[in-house]
């Protein structure tokens, strides 16, 4: 069975940083590609960023520069550092699992962990 579990979430001010964790079980983690998708209210899912078994990432334009992904293989986990938070990046943010088509493997999203960044 596998369990993504995401901690880190919380409320911050505009400008401010968040790191979110991800560690995940039931997989071979250091063979998937990683990533953290957000889903705003209203909105549909999309993805932040992800990260290859080779350390490779990718990041969409709205992050680009203000957030890091990173992972570690020993412990199963997968990190989001943000900085300069902006109030639109509030959503709830999920980790997911990279499939060999590049997208999430449906299913395997963890339970997500909300950013509320207040101007």
């Amino acid at each position: 069975q596998v369990q993504l579990v995401e901690s880190g979430g919380g409320l911050v001010q505009a400008g401010g940083s968040l790191r979110l964790s991800c560690t995940a079980s039931g997989i071979i983690f250091r063979v998937f590609t990683m990533g953290w998708y957000r889903q705003a209210p209203g909105k549909q899912r999309d993805m932040v960023a992800t990260i290859t078994t080779g350390g490779s990432t990718n990041y969409a334009d709205s992050v680009k520069g203000r957030f890091t992904i990173s992972r570690n293989n020993a412990k199963n986990s997968v990190d989001l550092h943000m900085n300069s938070l902006k109030p639109e990046d509030t959503a709830v943010y999920y980790c997911a699992v990279i499939g060999q088509n590049k997208i999430p493997i449906p299913g395997y999203w963890g339970q997500g962990t909300q950013v509320t960044v207040s101007s």
